[in-house]
């Protein structure tokens, strides 16, 4: 039963449309090398973004909306991507041929990007303060040293990162994920520009800091009266942010509309498509449906892992415990997740059940072996039977390798002749849904969701007995996300596998794993199946991050909606009787 666009949505867009927008473009063209697939990256696009209204573009990777971002702000890849015909507007000014020179001077000024991954966008040898005041000092030079950095310390203030006097004293590694986004916000923000461009920004994010950077958005669109362009695959992230939604496929635009029209009553198959994609809470079987036994595979008791670190706060040294006196096990055939925000010490976690980090405490035991202090060479005995799925998987292999090589590397390692790691390299790629032929490819000849198809074909290549899966579908659109917990869910059952599933994504750990372990500052807080944790929640810390999960609101009206229908249909169904 759709529901008519809120009043605010309405408002938003009326204001839109009657005034002039701060951005316009029109049957935008950007044509791809002559090789490629097809013949344009974007084609045709046409949209608008007006004051004080957020604009969603949603899409899968390869859909174009990053393309159609990187053409406004003029960062289109020289020699690979060609703006072939079309306007750029902002506000009311054609920039579309603007010099490199001119489009300099507009970026940080009138327009300003926000990108998906901080962490590479910053200078990790420059202060956060000191790259806020270059942006100042670039666009107006007129400003004095002491002006500079009171509008430094104001934007971080404005953006609510904690103690600013210090804080703009800091490197980016020193920031957790969500305030070096806070800081890229800040920069964006500088010169108070009409529109902010924010590609991807909290796909990397836990949902605490995901939420906490959307409301900041929002609080930041209101007070500043600037328009923003924000790019996406996440349709729960469209439905607590925007206004107005642009659905692209291919290079097309192919719905648009409010975000309550296209929502609640999507006209296209593939919009459906994406919104059906999106996990939605649905559990996984509790422990005792895995089809596994109670034999425990893999234990930790009372698992410790001290770090002493120099802070930038103070000149005295601190302790940290990444994990403080953690237990858990994990059954034969049982999936299980372990989550909790950046820094709980799930991924710290992962690396000591993997021997790739030394715990200072506690034990690890495999099989009721204890591998916890084993030197290099005694733990290559059991390092076939513990594989590792990394979050990044073009990081994870060597660029300069073919797939073919990377994939027989551990095996042959281990002896084994190369007309067995031949055979079982095939059996591999056949699994995760991989043609032969991609063993005589580089890694970048692949899309991400074929490269993490690759990490997976990799991990098995050992026949283990334990998988850990570190945010191993974090950077994923949300259609592809879907395909590789499947993936792994049949690969589960039909190897009988265990796994370890380290996520941020409450809504994907709910869909995957049979039990959940929930950390917090090094500790594990709750443990229990799915259904226990995620619907009837014991700490309080776990309830904050199922609260914290966005488009909520459109969920359970959504499910209001479905259970009225189905209501008015028993009710028509009854009355025919």
């Amino acid at each position: 039963m759709p529901h008519p666009p809120s009043q605010s949505t309405q408002a938003t867009h009326a204001s839109a449309s009657g005034a002039a927008p701060i951005l316009e473009v029109r049957n935008l063209h950007v044509r791809l090398p002559g090789t490629s697939e097809r013949a344009y990256a974007a084609q045709d696009i046409s949209l608008t973004v007006g004051r004080k209204e957020i604009v969603c573009i949603v899409g899968e990777s390869g859909s174009g909306k990053s393309v159609t971002a990187g053409a406004v702000m003029g960062l289109l890849p020289k020699d690979v991507l060609t703006l072939e015909s079309g306007q750029i507007l902002l506000e009311g000014r054609d920039i579309t041929h603007t010099s490199r020179a001119g489009l300099r001077a507009l970026r940080g000024d009138r327009m300003a990007m926000i990108f998906q991954e901080p962490m590479t966008a910053l200078n990790p040898l420059m202060r956060v303060g000191d790259q806020i005041a270059e942006v100042f000092e670039f666009h107006d030079a007129s400003l004095g040293a002491a002006e500079v950095a009171r509008r430094v310390l104001a934007l971080l203030v404005d953006v609510k990162l904690p103690s600013p006097e210090t804080l703009r004293s800091a490197f980016p590694h020193q920031l957790s994920g969500g305030q070096r986004q806070r800081v890229m916000i800040a920069m964006a923000l500088a010169m108070k520009p009409a529109l902010i461009i924010a590609d991807e920004p909290t796909t990397a994010l836990d949902v605490t800091s995901q939420a906490q950077v959307l409301r900041l958005l929002n609080e930041l669109r209101d007070k500043h009266d600037n328009g923003v362009l924000f790019i996406t695959h996440d349709f729960d992230v469209v439905a607590e942010i925007a206004d107005r939604v642009v659905v692209m496929q291919h290079g097309r635009i192919i719905e648009s509309g409010t975000a309550q029209e296209v929502l609640r009553n999507p006209r296209q198959p593939y919009t459906r498509k994406l919104l059906a994609a999106v996990p939605r809470g649905e559990f996984g079987a509790d422990a005792h449906e895995t089809g596994g036994t109670a034999d425990t595979v893999l234990a930790v008791k009372n698992l410790a892992l001290r770090y002493e670190t120099a802070s930038f706060f103070a000149s005295r040294r601190r302790v940290v415990n990444a994990l403080d006196g953690v237990t858990l096990s994990l059954a034969r055939g049982e999936t299980l997740g372990v989550v909790g925000e950046s820094g709980s010490g799930k991924t710290t976690l992962g690396r000591c059940l993997a021997h790739m980090a030394a715990p200072t405490g506690g034990q690890v035991l495999l099989d009721g072996i204890d591998v916890t202090h084993l030197s290099r060479a005694q733990w290559r005995v059991h390092c076939k039977r513990v594989q590792m799925i990394f979050q990044d998987p073009f990081r994870s292999f060597n660029p300069r390798m073919k797939i073919g090589s990377s994939l027989a590397e551990g095996p042959m390692n281990y002896g084994e002749t190369r007309a067995e790691v031949d055979a079982r390299m095939l059996r591999m790629l056949a699994l995760v849904q991989l043609d032969a032929s991609a063993l005589q490819r580089f890694p970048h000849e692949f899309s991400g969701g074929q490269r993490q198809r690759l990490s997976i074909a990799r991990a098995l290549m050992m026949e283990p007995e334990v998988l850990i899966a570190d945010e191993a579908v974090s950077a994923l659109d949300v259609s592809v996300q879907a395909q590789i917990l499947d993936l792994l869910e049949e690969i589960r059952a039909r190897l009988g596998l265990s796994i370890v599933f380290i996520t941020h994504d409450l809504r994907v750990a709910a869909r995957l794993c049979h039990r959940i372990a929930v950390m917090q500052r090094g500790k594990v807080v709750e443990l229990g199946t799915a259904r226990q944790v995620f619907g009837q929640p014991a700490a309080a810390y776990t309830r904050e991050l199922l609260s914290a999960i966005p488009g909520q609101q459109h969920r359970h009206e959504h499910d209001a909606d479905a259970d009225a229908d189905a209501a008015a249909a028993g009710a028509r169904e009854g009355a025919l009787v």
